[in-house]
């Protein structure tokens, strides 16, 4: 008798600029990448009703990457899928009609939703919540600090600036909760421990939303989601969807930090640095840890909820590849300006090529143009600027450099060394293309540095539901 095909799982990332699916089989050996497609969203929208400083995508745009991602990939393998997991960016905020959230057709590839009563997604980088606003609310019951781009700090400010706004919808949730409340045909979203951490006003000690503090506050506490385990199921496919069989389980969506490191963490004494549109240091928190009860507004660093009732502390940096891309925006508006035409897509090679001819730059650059969430009001700056150092390959080299040593100052080395950190896994997007980047990272931590060649959120979320099977 013929032994059964590899189970397969499917794993989503909706991430800020892509979205990407893997099809993670299980072997004798272990559980092996199938095969995977990404594609950009180009989703960023300059709606007219976004308020200053407010960033929001197109859904319409984010699903219709996911459906040419999973339209990609192998019928064949498709129809063996009996599990899904998927994960995102976290403390974004969506809102849709329960009960018409999409509409679902026929595709080349078989059944498949359009997103329909869908509001646009309020990302993690909207500023509209000011740090006058922000003090304004009432104070969460939560080790998380509150900022700009929370879910809840979306949801009040709307309550307070577009109330008419909200009463269009019935349900909320990050986008990568949308997408399985569609898939799986949910009457009220259901949110992971994780991304209710990222939203604030989440107490993860009792797992429950505050809901007396926001009624209080008058805010809309039907739209906040039930709150479940990492690594639970939160329930089945209603439609077969690209090929994927009627019934394959679906987990509760997941952070994308936490997918990430899940993917390539085998030890506890290994650090993740992740830097992509955004960045991040990560490390485990030692068995049995709990966050404080109170947050330390200004404290760099955020205990993120894992798996297993585990923590991982998370310098989340605001800057990371988006400082680059702003950087060769600018460097392509200046040769605008002098009458030349350059694409940015050339650009980035040639600044990495220039900086890696210049080694060392006393040019200093403090990267943080987008802020930090401990410091809203962090702007960038450049010092130390001499006359023999201004080439585009030493400003390169220096911003390069800025970055990393500006994740260093919200988790500093010593501190890794103290928790018995041995060995630092890079992963993310902008790492891996830029060599310059690569070098600063090997010259500021004193351990040796593994680039993972898989590390991403898509491969995580398949993981985390191979395991929890």
């Amino acid at each position: 008798m013929a032994a059964a095909g590899p189970t397969c799982v499917l794993g989503i990332d909706l991430g800020t600029t892509s979205v990407k699916a893997a099809l993670v089989t299980g072997t004798e050996r272990g559980l092996a990448l199938a095969h995977s497609c990404s594609r950009e969203t180009q989703a960023h929208s300059d709606s007219p009703g976004a308020a200053p400083q407010g960033m929001e995508q197109d859904v319409q745009k984010i699903v219709r990457a996911l459906n040419e991602c999973l339209a990609a990939l192998p019928r064949q393998q498709l129809q063996q899928v009996t599990h899904i997991g998927i994960s995102g960016q976290m403390h974004g905020v969506v809102f849709w009609k329960s009960d018409k959230g999409c509409k679902w057709s026929e595709s080349g590839t078989g059944p498949a939703f359009e997103p329909d009563k869908v509001s646009h997604l309020v990302t993690w980088q909207d500023g509209r919540c000011s740090p006058t606003f922000l003090t304004s609310l009432p104070l969460p019951q939560s080790h998380v600090s509150l900022a700009t781009g929370f879910g809840c700090a979306t949801v009040f400010w709307y309550s307070k600036n577009s109330p008419d706004f909200l009463k269009a919808y019935d349900a909320a949730g990050t986008i990568q909760d949308y997408v399985v409340a569609m898939l799986c045909d949910l009457k009220k979203p259901l949110m992971s421990v994780q991304n209710a951490s990222s939203w604030g006003y989440f107490n993860c000690r009792n797992k429950s939303w505050n809901t007396d503090i926001l009624k209080k506050s008058s805010f809309p506490v039907h739209l906040l989601p039930d709150v479940g385990d990492p690594g639970s199921i939160a329930g089945r496919t209603t439609c077969a969807w690209h090929g994927i069989p009627k019934g394959a389980e679906v987990g509760i969506a997941l952070g994308d930090i936490q997918c990430s490191v899940y993917s390539c963490l085998t030890e506890r004494t290994d650090a993740v640095l992740n830097i992509s549109t955004s960045a991040q240091l990560t490390i485990s928190m030692p068995l049995g840890f709990q966050p404080p009860e109170a947050p330390d507004p200004s404290s760099a660093v955020t205990y993120f909820p894992y798996f297993s009732g585990d923590y991982l502390a998370v310098a989340a940096s605001l800057n990371g590849g988006n400082v680059l891309a702003t950087f060769v925006g600018m460097v392509a508006q200046w040769a605008q300006e002098l009458g030349f035409q350059v694409q940015e897509s050339a650009i980035y090679p040639r600044i990495i090529q220039a900086a890696l001819a210049q080694k060392h730059s006393k040019l200093s650059v403090h990267p943080t143009i987008f802020g930090e969430r401990h410091l809203p009001e962090l702007l960038a700056s450049v010092s130390s600027i001499g006359a023999s150092e201004l080439s585009l390959g030493h400003v390169t080299r220096a911003l390069c450099r800025g970055l990393v040593e500006n994740l260093c100052s919200m988790l500093p080395v010593q501190h890794l060394e103290e928790l018995g950190v041995r060995r630092v896994l890079g992963s993310g997007s902008a790492l891996a293309r830029n060599e310059v980047l690569r070098q600063e990272v090997e010259r500021i931590f004193p351990f040796p540095v593994v680039y993972g060649k898989d590390v991403d959120a898509a491969v995580g979320a398949a993981m985390v539901m191979f395991h929890s099977k």
